[in-house]
């Protein structure tokens, strides 16, 4: 039997859930603009080695960075797992529509910070799809892996340390379980 979930509040053991079990990510609403949220969010899943493929009609058949861009969700050939929603709230309940239309459907639909869709939410929800609405995959998972806790940010505790790192560059941290309370190794 459908039940409608509170879309106000999510569980975290939800979204980890989520992020842990999908792979390929459909954007719609890339833009190739390096200073646009969307960008940076499509740059950040990939460092953390989601496959994400980016739609934008006006884009379609250019490259950002490394995938080639689509003009809708059908033009993408194999399975989709999350529909990342970068439009306005008002653009979503089509795209919803296309999302369902595809065979095999994607397992989740995502809308980014302040998109809302409270119709497109339900349609996608009966049709087994999760939902998550009004917030970001990037953030969310940094939040959940700690990576944005390990800086400092937002943690309550500063400190003169340096932050251990495990190699070079960006350090890559994963997501844990329920039961790993931010135990990262």
């Amino acid at each position: 039997m459908f039940r409608r979930m509170n879309h106000d509040a999510y569980a975290d053991a939800y979204i980890r859930g989520i992020l842990n079990t999908v792979r390929t990510i459909a954007m719609v609403g890339f833009s190739p603009k390096e200073n646009r949220p969307s960008y940076f969010v499509f740059k950040y899943l990939l460092e953390r080695g989601y496959r994400v493929i980016p739609v934008n009609p006006g884009q379609a058949g250019k490259i950002a960075l490394g995938q080639k861009i689509y003009a809708k969700l059908s033009d993408i050939p194999g399975r989709i797992d999350m529909v990342d929603l970068f439009r306005a709230s008002e653009n979503v309940l089509p795209i919803v529509k296309e999302a369902l239309s595809l065979e095999p459907k994607p397992r989740v639909v995502w809308m980014q910070l302040t998109v809302r869709n409270d119709e497109a939410a339900r349609l996608a929800e009966e049709a087994g799809i999760k939902v998550v609405m009004n917030r970001c995959p990037k953030i969310e998972y940094g939040r959940l892996s700690s990576e944005i806790s390990w800086m400092g940010v937002n943690s309550r505790t500063l400190s003169s340390k340096r932050a251990q790192t495990f190699g070079t560059g960006v350090q890559r941290m994963r997501l844990g379980t329920a039961g790993d309370k931010g135990n990262n190794s």
